[in-house]
């Protein structure tokens, strides 16, 4: 009924074996990092009046990159500063620049993710970030968290966040055999991505699970810091059919389960998809003949119509630091240009 839109074969190691879709979307996937580099290198960065923090992957979603700028925002709010958070909106209808208030629009909108951070902080959307950036300035905005932007030039960027998948197996690499999309899921290649970064945040699996070094040698001087996505609601009770629209939802399988939830079935969308009644129906029926609830992300719960939003539970997580000081320190100068002024 439902197609996966996240090639799992991505995610394959160089040298072991793959479709043979990889070898013959190889020329693709070197026309699309040319147009990156090119797009990149042309840019002329403007300076929207306040310190920019971009939160950014190297892969085409399923890096956990969301939960990562909700904790910087309430990292930088607690701290007493008018942190805003600013994304392109994807998934969205409306242009911007504008402020995300959930009283007033949808995922269909704003987009899901800008939706969900803005229960949390002042939240802007924009095709043109800088615009967006300017904007959120304008009203009060004292330092920005750009969403998704490590691969968009338009903004001078005080500090640049790389958040990688660190769930590393014998058969799966974040990164696959470092082929670019859609040979594979890197968004340009691997060198010239890390090489404008200036940390990078490794999601991992929950404790002990340790990060891999041969991973971690990729990134080179750069600090690493480890983060781990752990369920901020009460626990979970009863039998619950899971479902998810995201880009590795095998992983918010893997989670429901790691967590204690009585799974009984898993049902994975593409990512961002748009729930249409009949999926909504077949979840329902599902769910009926093993007299289970039904449970999806926060992302996913915000691109549920308003009749449905009862009948399903959210499963909110939260990215929690395994070194929280050395969040504080790779912050530290930034705050303290934003609080000196």
């Amino acid at each position: 009924m439902i197609k996966l839109a996240t090639p799992r074969w991505w995610y394959v190691r160089k040298g072991a074996p793959a479709p043979v879709a990889r070898a013959l979307l190889k020329p693709l996937s070197w026309v699309w990092a040319a147009a990156t580099a090119g797009r990149i290198a042309r840019a002329s960065p403007v300076d929207c009046g306040a310190p920019v923090i971009c939160v950014g992957n190297l892969t085409v979603g399923g890096s956990g990159k969301t939960p990562i700028v909700m904790a910087l925002l309430d990292r930088l709010r607690a701290e007493g500063l008018a942190a805003h958070g600013l994304s392109r909106g994807y998934g969205g209808r409306l242009k911007g620049p504008l402020r995300v208030d959930p009283a007033l629009h949808t995922a269909a909108d704003v987009g899901d993710e800008p939706l969900m951070l803005a229960e949390h902080a002042p939240v802007w959307i924009a095709r043109d970030r800088a615009e967006g950036a300017r904007a959120a300035v304008a009203n009060g905005a004292e330092l920005i968290v750009l969403d998704d932007g490590h691969q968009n030039p338009s903004l001078v960027k005080a500090l640049s966040i790389l958040v990688v998948d660190g769930d590393t197996t014998a058969e799966a690499w974040p990164f696959g055999d470092g082929a670019v999309f859609p040979a594979g899921p890197l968004r340009e290649p691997l060198t010239a991505g890390v090489s404008r970064a200036n940390a990078v945040v490794l999601l991992l699996p929950p404790a002990p699970f340790a990060p891999d070094p041969e991973l971690l040698a990729l990134f080179g001087d750069l600090p690493v810091l480890l983060a781990r996505l752990s369920p901020s609601g009460p626990a979970v009770e009863g039998p619950q059919l899971g479902f998810a629209g995201v880009a590795k939802p095998w992983k918010v399988e893997a989670s429901l389960k790691a967590a204690g939830v009585d799974l009984v079935e898993f049902v994975p969308f593409p990512d961002h998809a748009p729930f249409k009644a009949e999926d909504l129906r077949f979840l329902a029926d599902r769910a009926a003949v093993f007299r289970a609830g039904l449970i999806t992300t926060e992302k996913d719960w915000a691109r549920l119509p308003p009749d449905w939003r009862s009948r399903v539970r959210a499963w909110p997580v939260r990215a929690v630091f395994d070194d929280p000081a050395a969040l504080d320190r790779l912050l530290a100068p930034l705050v303290a240009s934003v609080t000196v002024l």
